[in-house]
């Protein structure tokens, strides 16, 4: 068959992009391997090998190494200690990150060997590998401007152009390429070796080539396509003494699921060997849309782009369509013309069902390459558009029924948002699937999750009307993301902003919160379904039948199903029965590493959310951050990293609207007043108790009161009693000396501004001054922190001696902020703080202890 031949075919090409890794791509052979992996290194090296002499090996080792391959490259007859010796070389400059220095001999031996016409391919493919390993390098003095073999020609350029562009040897090489493309006669060497070579230099230098020599290539890629022999090749006979020249005379191609083809040959045929135009009918494919965006990426000349648009939306490129076949194309409109019939030939190949997993692969692969030559030819050529139309709209109804071949559906989708508007065709309904279904039923395919995100991320400008759809499908977006997570952390960073406004924000903050949670869902709801060949593998060690057995109780079924829904439901629901349902998968690695991708995708959120929250959302996110700070799913360290970035956007809502502390005075007293949120949430209690000593003031909101701020002292007060009188335990953990310093910081504050409270607040600092008061260290960390307690105290102490003073410092105005106030000598704000300091040192005796 075609995939058991096609080892033979050289190098990689861009088709190869857009293969499965299951698939039977079209891979190096044993005489052209890729860098990285010369042939021979897996057959003759083990695994010890790679780890000794490619990491551990010294300066002093490797070149007494080189030295030996210098004597061995020099000998007239190179055997296989030669290809030992570069094999063991390529294994040590390859296996480490750091560049290796060779000695110059050496490297000189090795462009000499690699030029030699004389020297096998197997050790010209290993110096071609151990050079492009070592490059970028100055001192080579490779060139191929004398190389006449075409598969030697291709060896010598990838070296070279693996060292940049800075002799310009990119365009040397496209010249040398292309005249040994020109000058080939029909006896001469094959041209497949090449084309790898001319689709690398048209992306590195798209510039280097000329119009005839894009002209010449474009008509021999015509040629390769449409025009290769449908009969199959001959077998290569060893010439000994049972062969015969009677051998039996080749027989057709066949399709893939065995009939006889009776149309062109394409990559999708399939034979026992194959002829030469064959092979490099397989690489012209492979290559064509690359060659297509280089040779005219701006698409026809002849209309400007007003004209263009109507001409896609008119009947005259109907009538253009079907005028091509009765005159003669220019070279770029001909390879367009039998691209087209080459895909419209692929997309009927696929229809047929296979008869080996291998030819399935190849169909999966080669349909989406066809329809993404399709998108291309459709943009540059508006007249192709309703051909294609037609053909796309009955393999998308095709697919949408076929799980096996979801991959397809990415391309398509990207055909319907390139051109729907110009051919008037709603993608809404395509989009609508695309999003609901898939990441529902395949978010465990690693690959699919990664395409079907980048396609999100990348064609938000595209969405326009349909942008709602992506927002509510971000429930299902989410699955993608909590079972990926580590690989799709940085898409979903820049994809977030896009799903999140005013109506979708909050939903969508209760999701990021509740994504380990979901990951463990989706890890249970993996178990319970029915075997497939693509489920994902899990931990076998983690036992959880309570978890299975729960999960069918109807009381968890609602919950499951609210967790798991596809799209934004506009409402929350209070999970703790389904955090405690799963605790038992909060030690799985998958869990764990979405807990860590959390609070980076908070950050995100909130920096996309402050761009345009008003008052009142403000308001229902700052409420929701003191409700889920003691609400999340118990993953180890999750809820510690989450509390920090709470606590310091809680404080950010704050700064943007200072009323909240007033809006939301009930359920702050509620907050600071439970006694769980003190030893769980140091974090988020710090950050609030600090925005109520900072905004509940008259001059952030007007409507604040002396009785709020009395009501709020209080709670204060009694909190910081309890977490400075109670001596530290196993079951309760020694308050963090931050939040020690923030309460009293806000007390003396609210004291300040209430002057009633300075007694009080007095009596209890003057206590904290005194180390009896304080619980007995019981270690250095400890007594840092005592220390530092102390300190502040002494510190609010002082500025309550001059209470108008206090005031000006812990409650300054808004001009504070101003430059000038900092600036000016007279009116510096640590100036007055060290005319305070002198005054009250003067008066040492009214300080008591």
């Amino acid at each position: 068959m075609w995939q058991a031949s096609r080892k033979d075919l050289p190098g990689q090409t861009p088709f190869a992009s857009s293969l499965p890794r299951h698939s039977a791509a079209p891979s190096p052979g044993p005489r052209h391997q890729p860098p990285s992996a010369p042939p021979g290194c897996r057959r003759g090296i083990s695994d010890r090998h790679v780890r000794d002499p490619g990491r551990d090996i010294r300066d002093e080792e490797l070149k007494k190494f080189c030295s030996r391959v210098v004597n061995l490259l020099q000998k007239d007859e190179l055997g296989p200690d030669a290809v030992d010796a570069l094999q063991r070389l390529f294994l040590i400059v390859s296996a480490t990150k750091y560049k290796r220095k060779l000695e110059d001999t050496c490297v000189h031996l090795l462009q000499t060997t690699l030029c030699s016409p004389k020297c096998p391919e197997q050790l010209q493919l290993l110096c071609a590998s151990i050079l492009r390993e070592m490059s970028p390098r100055d001192d080579l003095s490779l060139s191929c401007d004398h190389v006449q073999s075409a598969r030697q020609l291709s060896l010598v350029a990838s070296v070279l152009l693996a060292q940049g562009d800075p002799k310009g040897e990119v365009r040397s090489v496209g010249q040398r390429v292309f005249r040994i493309l020109e000058s080939r006669q029909p006896e001469g060497p094959s041209p497949r070796h090449l084309l790898p070579v001319v689709s690398k230099i048209t992306h590195l230098a798209p510039h280097t080539l000329h119009e005839d020599q894009t002209n010449q290539l474009s008509k021999r890629l015509v040629d390769w396509l449409r025009y290769a022999s449908v009969q199959q090749g001959v077998a290569h006979t060893s010439g000994g003494f049972f062969s015969t020249p009677r051998a039996r005379q080749p027989g057709p191609v066949t399709e893939v699921d065995g009939a006889v083809a009776t149309d062109f040959f394409t990559v999708l045929s399939t034979g026992q060997h194959f002829t030469e135009d064959q092979w490099l009918n397989v690489q012209a494919f492979s290559m064509l849309r690359a060659w297509l965006l280089h040779s005219d990426p701006e698409g026809p000349s002849a209309p400007d782009t007003d004209d263009r648009s109507e001409l896609e939306g008119s009947t005259l490129s109907v009538l253009s369509a079907g005028s091509t076949a009765g005159r003669l194309l220019p070279p770029r409109e001909r390879l367009r013309e039998k691209a087209f019939e080459y895909c419209q030939r692929l997309a009927e190949q696929s229809t047929r069902r296979a008869l080996r997993k291998g030819d399935s692969d190849l169909q999966k692969a080669c349909l989406v390459e066809a329809v993404l030559v399709l998108d291309v030819l459709c943009r540059q050529d508006p007249s192709f558009l309703y051909r294609t139309l037609s053909c796309l709209k009955a393999l998308h109804a095709r697919l949408c029924g076929d799980p096996a071949r979801v991959r397809t559906l990415l391309p398509i989708a990207q055909f319907f948002l390139n051109h729907g508007e110009a051919a008037a065709v709603d993608s809404e309904a395509i989009l609508r699937h695309l999003l609901t279904r898939t990441p529902s039923e395949f978010f465990h395919s690693p690959m699919l999750a990664f395409e079907l995100t980048c396609f999100c991320r990348d064609n938000l400008p595209l969405f326009g009307r349909n942008l709602d759809i992506l927002k509510r499908s971000f429930p299902n977006l989410f699955k993608l993301l909590a079972w990926n997570s580590p690989p799709l952390t940085a898409e979903f960073v820049a994809l977030l902003p896009s799903l999140v406004d005013a109506d979708t924000a909050v939903e969508v903050l209760h999701a990021l919160l509740d994504l380990p949670c979901l990951t463990a869902a989706l890890d249970l709801q993996l178990r319970l379904s029915p075997a497939t060949s693509e489920r994902p593998l899990w931990d076998p060690s983690l036992k959880i039948p309570s978890c299975l057995e729960a999960s069918r109780d109807p009381q968890f079924q609602g919950l499951l199903q609210y967790l798991l829904r596809a799209t934004a439901s506009g409402t929350t629901e209070r999970l703790g029965p389904l955090h405690r349902l799963l605790q038992p998968l909060a030690s799985c690695a998958r869990v764990l590493q979405c807990a860590q991708a959390v609070p980076t995708l908070l950050e995100a959120f909130f920096s996309a959310v402050t761009q345009f929250a008003d008052g009142a959302l403000t308001k229902q996110l700052a409420l929701l951050l003191l409700e889920r700070s003691d609400s999340l799913f118990q993953v180890p360290q999750y809820e510690a990293h989450v509390h920090r970035v709470l606590s310091s956007r809680f404080l950010a809502l704050c700064a943007l609207h200072p009323s909240l502390v007033v809006e939301l005075a009930k359920e702050l007293l509620e907050f600071v007043g439970s006694v769980s949120g003190i030893r769980g949430r140091g974090a988020m209690l710090a950050s609030v108790v600090w925005a109520i000593g900072e905004y509940l003031s008259v001059s952030w909101d007007r409507r604040c009161t002396v009785e709020q701020i009395n009501r709020f002292f209080e709670a204060l007060e009694a909190v910081l009693f309890e977490v400075t009188q109670s001596r530290p335990s196993a079951a309760l953990p020694r308050c963090p000396p931050q939040v020690v310093t923030v309460l009293m910081t806000t007390l003396t504050k609210l004291a300040s501004r209430s002057q009633d409270l300075i007694p009080r607040v007095s009596l209890f600092l003057s206590k904290m001054r005194t180390p009896a008061q304080s619980p007995a260290p019981s270690s250095t960390s400890c007594e840092e922190d005592a220390g530092a307690v102390r300190t502040r105290a002494a510190e609010l102490l002082t500025l309550l001696k001059m209470p108008s003073v206090a005031q000006f410092v812990l409650t300054p105005s808004t001009e504070v902020s101003e430059p000038r106030y900092h600036r000016d000598a007279n009116t510096a704000l640590p100036l007055a703080l060290r005319t305070v300091s002198r005054l009250v040192e003067k008066e040492t005796g009214l300080l008591p202890g």
